[in-house]
C-alpha cells in the first residue's frame, strides 16, 4: 500500500477587515471579522504566533454606552501529519471540544501536534453573539496542490452569551479533505465573523 505524504495545519493568524452583512436594525452596528491563516506544517518545532485582537475598525459606540466586538484568536487548528492511502482521497476531523484527531477513509496518521483553534471574543457584557464560520476553506500548497477545509464546528451552546466582564472564549474544529489525491503543505484563510445577536 503506497502511502502519499500529505501534511496539513492550520494555525490562525488574524487579519483585520471590515464586517460585512446585515445588522439588526435595533441593535449597534458593532461587528469583527478575522480571517484566519493557515501556514504549513511544523517540521522540528511549531511556530509560535502572537494573539491579535480584531476589532471592526468602522465599530461606534452604541447610543446606550455598549462597547464594539472583537475577536482575538488565540491558537489555531493543528492537524499534524497525515498520509493518504493510494491516490483516493481522504479526510481527518479535529474535535472542537478535545482538539483529538479522527481519521477517515484513505487517510493514515502520521503523528505530530493536533489541537483545535481558540478564540476570545469581547464587547458588551451579557450580550448574546452570533459566530459564523465558513461553509468551506481551500487550502493551496506552495506545488498549487489544493486540499479543503470544511464542516466548521464550535463547543458553543446553541445561543452563546458574553459574561459578566464582557467575554467568550470558544473552541473550534473542522474537517479536512485532501482534493485530486495530492499531498503538500497547505495554507489559507478561516474568516471568523462575530455580531452581536
Amino acid at each position: 500500500m503506497a502511502c502519499q505524504g500529505i501534511a496539513f495545519v492550520a494555525a490562525l493568524a488574524a487579519a483585520s477587515a471590515p464586517a460585512l452583512g446585515p445588522v439588526r436594525s435595533d441593535a449597534p452596528s458593532t461587528q469583527a471579522k478575522a480571517a484566519a491563516k493557515a501556514p504549513a506544517a511544523p517540521t522540528a518545532s511549531a511556530p509560535t504566533l502572537q494573539p491579535r485582537t480584531i476589532a471592526d475598525p468602522f465599530a461606534t459606540v452604541g447610543p446606550n454606552g455598549e462597547r464594539a466586538l472583537s475577536i482575538t484568536v488565540d491558537s489555531g487548528i493543528s492537524v499534524g501529519r497525515l498520509g493518504l492511502q493510494g491516490r483516493k482521497d481522504g479526510d481527518a476531523a479535529i474535535d472542537p471540544q478535545t482538539g483529538a484527531k479522527r481519521i477517515g477513509a484513505n487517510m493514515v496518521d502520521l503523528g505530530g501536534l493536533t489541537y483545535q483553534g481558540k478564540a476570545t471574543i469581547t464587547g458588551q457584557p451579557l450580550k448574546p453573539v452570533r459566530i459564523e464560520l465558513p461553509q468551506t476553506v481551500t487550502l493551496f500548497s506552495p506545488t498549487g496542490a489544493e486540499a479543503e477545509l470544511r464542516d466548521f464546528r464550535t463547543d458553543l451552546p446553541g445561543v452563546a452569551m458574553l459574561d459578566a466582564s464582557g467575554q467568550l472564549q470558544f473552541n473550534f474544529g473542522a474537517t479536512i479533505t485532501s482534493k485530486g489525491g495530492q499531498g503538500g503543505n497547505f495554507r489559507g484563510r478561516i474568516p471568523i465573523r462575530v455580531e452581536y445577536y
